[in-house]
């Protein structure tokens, strides 16, 4: 699957549960969309990630990326209710990282 190359380094770190690599996926003013919850900025995804990390444990195996859409369907397992699940990535990129994102 031919991913860009900053989807591919945020999948390496969430499989290495690496919140700091995967932070530095996005800009200084990025958003992330998940659960219901938005997070502003690369502090405070750190933050998110690094919580979701120890809680429950996700890897993600990419299953389909359309360029067009800006969407990746993924396969995400850990230690959550109803694991594994395909969920849906929405990305806007700037500057080669990720402006935003939406998990669904």
């Amino acid at each position: 699957m031919n991913l860009p190359k900053v989807i591919t380094h945020l999948v390496n770190a969430q499989d290495n549960f690496d919140s700091t690599a995967y932070s530095n996926c996005f800009t200084d003013t990025a958003i992330v969309f998940d659960e219901g919850k938005t997070y502003n900025g690369k502090k405070e995804i750190k933050n998110w990630i690094e919580k979701a990390n120890t809680e429950y444990q996700v890897t993600m195996k990419p299953l389909e990326y359309s360029a067009a859409k800006r969407e990746l369907k993924a396969e995400v397992s850990g230690n959550f209710p109803g694991s594994p699940l395909v969920l849906t990535y929405h990305y806007e990129f700037e500057d080669g990282l990720i402006q935003s994102l939406k998990i669904v």
